[in-house]
């Protein structure tokens, strides 16, 4: 997805009363305020109950799931006709803020900042960011990705990391 896609497909789920935050790359580059790389897919995290509208929504604009081994209620893919894909993760706090159901984003997970094409979106923080760059098989897109906001946020670079930088040249 191109960022006139992305900020066309958020500003249509915030307009419509869902609250949105990026995840993914594209969360990754609305922290760097930058497109870094193209992307795929666009990764967002809603409330559980918001899952609903999002399709409906979504479907009057001709996307459709699309099966994958890892999708449930929380976790599924949504695809138009020319290949706009949306991962969408959703989540359910209590009256606490504590996580009860769906993806488990921890609350402070979700109070990030950033922009992508100039406009702004809410995203996944720096930090989280980074942690959830972990346990599961890495690629140099991870690792690009994390170095970026490890850099820019004077955030420690995980140690399982170390196994990308011993393949480039001055860490790059």
């Amino acid at each position: 997805m191109n960022a006139a896609d992305v900020v066309a497909m958020i500003q249509l789920l915030v307009e419509n009363g869902i609250q949105v935050h990026v995840d993914g790359g594209w969360g990754v580059d609305a922290l760097l305020g930058e497109q870094t790389r193209l992307h795929e897919d666009l990764d967002i995290a809603i409330a559980h109950q918001n899952a609903p509208l999002l399709r409906e929504l979504l479907a009057a604009c001709g996307y459709r799931e699309i099966p994958r081994d890892d999708s449930w209620e929380c976790n599924f893919v949504l695809q138009d006709d020319v290949g706009r894909t949306l991962d969408v993760h959703s989540y359910t706090f209590d009256g606490q803020g504590n996580h009860v159901f769906g993806v488990p984003y921890p609350a402070e997970s979700l109070a990030g900042r950033g922009m992508i094409a100039g406009y702004p979106v809410a995203c996944i923080t720096p930090e989280w960011m980074v942690k959830f760059h972990s346990g599961y098989e890495l690629d140099r897109n991870d690792y690009r990705d994390v170095l970026a906001l490890c850099e820019r946020f004077g955030i420690d670079l995980p140690a399982e990391f170390g196994q990308f930088q011993k393949c480039v040249p001055n860490g790059d």
